[in-house]
């Protein structure tokens, strides 16, 4: 027996003619909005004071119901800009450190990686300074010996 097999599940089922529910339901509130706007403003004054804000209304509506840039609803695209704006574009990548710097930040606290780097560093100096101070001792002693041989 063959069975069909949905093609594609991810697109929004029409609801209206071809406006899904995401569309009805942002139409209805942005008209419900502007309509109380038309009505609250419309019997006292003329048309050139009431229909800037009832436009401006519609036109967000229209945006949020019906533009979908990159394949985004507009409110995921504005936000996902937003934080395209916000955080740093610019990552620091340390070897052997697990955490990611973002450009312009300095921790307060050195890495563990870092402070046994240092340490090493450390013991690496205290014994060439010691194996330096051993040779000046033994030098001197020596010349003192052939001074006193003479």
């Amino acid at each position: 027996m063959q069975f069909k097999v949905p093609q594609n599940v991810q697109r929004e089922d029409r609801i209206v003619g071809p406006l899904t529910l995401r569309q009805l339901i942002i139409c209805g509130i942005g008209g419900g909005i502007a309509y109380a706007i038309y009505v609250s403003l419309g019997k006292d004054y003329i048309w050139i004071t009431w229909l800037p804000p009832v436009a401006i209304i519609l036109a967000i509506t229209a945006l949020f119901a019906f533009i979908k840039p990159l394949d985004l609803t507009f409110g995921k695209f504005i936000l996902t800009y937003l934080e395209f704006l916000l955080l740093p574009q610019k990552r620091i990548w340390i070897q052997a450190s697990s955490e990611v710097l973002t450009a312009g930040y300095h921790p307060k606290t050195k890495s563990s990686a870092e402070q046994k780097a240092e340490e090493k560093a450390q013991l690496v100096e205290n014994k060439a300074k010691k194996i330096m101070e051993l040779s000046r001792i033994l030098d001197t002693k020596s010349s003192d010996e052939k001074i006193g041989r003479d």
